[in-house]
Formats: C-alpha cells, sequence, structure tokens
C-alpha cells in the first residue's frame, strides 16, 4: 500500500495536475475529453498530455479511448483509498496522550 500510496501522491505533485484531477472530479463519471479539459483548465494541450500521463500512471485518472477520442476520468476508488490512507491514524497520538494526562 506505501508504494501504492506514493505513486498517487506524487501524480498529484504539481499544483496543474491538481487542477486537472479537481477538474475531473466535478465532472463525474461521465469524465472529459482532453479538449473539454483544456477548455476548462486553460493548460496548453501538449502540456495537458504530459500532466494526464503523468495522472494516470499514478493510478488517481484513467483513460478509455472511445472512437477517436480519449475519455478522462477520476478513479474515485482509488482517491478514496488515497484519502483513507493518510487519515487512517488521525489523531491516533491524541488518544494515548489524553489517557496519560488524566
Amino acid at each position: 500500500m506505501w508504494e501504492t500510496a506514493a505513486a498517487g501522491f506524487s501524480a498529484m505533485g504539481s499544483e496543474a495536475r491538481l487542477k486537472v484531477l479537481r477538474t475531473l472530479v466535478r465532472a463525474g463519471q461521465a469524465g472529459l475529453t482532453v479538449g473539454e479539459i483544456q477548455e476548462r483548465t486553460g493548460i496548453a494541450p501538449s502540456t495537458l498530455a504530459h500532466h494526464l500521463r503523468f495522472l494516470a500512471a499514478g493510478g488517481v485518472v484513467e483513460q478509455e479511448k472511445v472512437g477517436r477520442s480519449t475519455i478522462n476520468r477520476a478513479c474515485y476508488d482509488e482517491l478514496r483509498n488515497l484519502a483513507q490512507f493518510i487519515l487512517a491514524e488521525c489523531c491516533a497520538d491524541e488518544v494515548g496522550k489524553a489517557a496519560n494526562d488524566g
């Protein structure tokens, strides 16, 4: 799980990629074509293609070829897994501390 989490968080490791990912999250399961993402983000097509490849390699975006277009979707299950991973031990030390302070 550590390697998968590291890859996912690394994929989101730039402002532009976060912008693309949030755009795809907003779009829902229908996803967006590269052109639609470009319109919504203003990121140049060649740069956008690079960011989408990085996000797909990190497992947080999936790409599906439909005719001549590629539909890009956020991988909601993987994003939930990443959120759970980072929050799994939330506040665990506070519980032990509160017991020792009493």
